[in-house]
């Protein structure tokens, strides 16, 4: 009998397992495809990749900004996707060497848990099964698809895993879903010559990020030619056709070779034998702080809870899970968990943002401009540093617009993680020319 079973192989999954294993516990990890997970395989590393190609076309394109001549610049779509399929599969190679390391036995199989066993619990895994004191569920999530009429009859949708393997970019792109999946496919095919458009049902785009920064990067990709409609309803697809309704109950259609369907994601907690051993379930697994769900002894992390989509989050989730395997007392806090959109400019943030925070938090604001090395590396680039100031002077929350604040925020995150304030921070010797000095200037305001 295995001391602990982990069902899913993604950022909770692997993480777990090597975690466990360096623990001392004999571990099996089940992944019905590859390890890495959505994130590695179908999400996380692909989309950077083509979004990394696309910086690097728009980059040569306005390089006499700079004073450097690039002509006729252009993107090979066939090279950029080969180009993603190996970074995918060297990605996936380090899994399995890290996995091997450490000891851990995995079974590329579908997981099904047959029910619980004097001590543990069973699983079926292909011809075999298995048995475990623990088990650890990280089958993550898959992209929600809403009962639109004529949406499962239409050849033009495709979900983020089959736009990730199109032989050649669509001509036009219409994007049901205005969050941070759809935003980064919107700044990719529009870099690329793509002509999209963005659905969006809330009246903003990227969702629970902060109003203004949204507001900002919507107003950029607009004068890029992106076409925003928000506040509108899709109400069926027809072929290549989006119908939608506006705000005003007029009813529109978009157009496009392709349509991305990007509203979301929900938990994979069907058909692999939960309902065997009892787990209580909504939306997700429900867990407590320290992972562990209504069954004793069966813990869940990442996407499966339904509650924080982020890999990351899945990471440490899991980490948490682990350590209270091992007798080290853990708890799961969501008060510092960076979200980050990986756009051109890149929009990131941590925390409470304005709109929750409330009337009694100080804003305090400045343009990434007042960064020396924003200005010498982004001509003409706008963005923005907004942190938010609780009553006792401690950071509540930060947001960013303007590249390269995807590796600015840690340190918004390390603030907030462990409470320090204004004045703390400011003690800090930053280091010049840095984009991340923008973070000091903000906070001396």
């Amino acid at each position: 009998m295995y001391n602990l079973a982990i069902i899913g192989g993604g950022p909770g999954g692997y993480v777990a397992a090597e975690k466990a294993a360096k623990g001392g516990m004999q571990v099996l990890l089940l992944e019905k495809k590859e390890l890495g997970g959505v994130c590695l395989n179908e999400g996380c590393i692909p989309t950077k990749t083509l979004l990394y190609s696309a910086k690097m076309l728009d980059q040569a394109r306005h390089a006499d900004r700079y004073g450097v001549a690039v002509e006729n610049a252009s993107l090979d779509f066939p090279a950029v996707m080969k180009r993603k399929e190996k970074v995918v599969k060297k990605l996936v190679g380090g899994v399995k060497v890290r996995m091997r390391n450490a000891g851990v036995e995995v079974v590329k199989e579908e997981a099904y848990i047959e029910g619980p066993v004097p001590g543990g619990f069973r699983i079926r895994a292909g011809e075999n099964a298995y048995e475990a004191e623990k088990l650890l569920i990280c089958t993550g999530s898959e992209a929600a698809v809403p009962p639109i009429p004529g949406l499962k009859e239409s050849d033009a949708v495709v979900t983020n895993r089959e736009i990730l393997a199109l032989a050649e970019a669509p001509a036009r792109l219409v994007i049901i879903g205005g969050g941070v999946i759809g935003m980064e496919f919107a700044s990719f095919f529009n870099s690329i010559g793509t002509e999209v458009t963005v659905i969006e049902m809330l009246p903003k785009i990227l969702g629970p990020m902060d109003d203004e920064i949204s507001a900002m990067l919507q107003a950029q990709y607009a004068k890029k030619g992106v076409q925003f409609h928000l506040s509108c309803k899709v109400t069926a697809i027809e072929g290549n056709e989006v119908v939608y309704e506006t705000p005003e109950g007029e009813t529109c259609r978009a157009q496009g070779d392709k349509i991305l369907l990007s509203v979301g994601r929900r938990a994979n907690i069907r058909g692999f034998g939960l309902e065997n051993i009892g787990v209580a379930m909504e939306r997700g697994i429900k867990v407590n702080e320290k992972m562990e769900t209504s069954v004793p002894g069966v813990y869940a992390a990442g996407d499966v809870t339904a509650f924080s989509m982020l890999a990351h989050t899945a990471s440490h989730e899991a980490e948490v899970a682990v350590s209270n395997m091992l007798g080290i007392p853990a708890a799961m806090s969501y008060n510092a968990i960076p979200g980050i959109v990986y756009t051109n400019p890149e929009v990131a943030g941590v925390g409470m943002t304005e709109q929750e925070a409330g009337e009694d938090v100080k804003v305090l604001k400045l343009p990434m401009a007042y960064s020396g090395r924003f200005v010498a590396e982004n001509e003409r680039g706008e963005g923005l540093c907004k942190v938010l100031v609780g009553p006792e002077g401690k950071v509540l929350g930060v947001h960013m617009l303007g590249n390269p604040c995807s590796e600015i925020i840690l340190s918004a995150a390390m603030a907030i993680s462990r409470g320090l304030s204004v004045k703390e921070l400011l003690e800090v010797v930053y280091p010049h020319p840095t984009v991340s000095e923008i973070l000091k200037e903000t906070l001396a305001l």
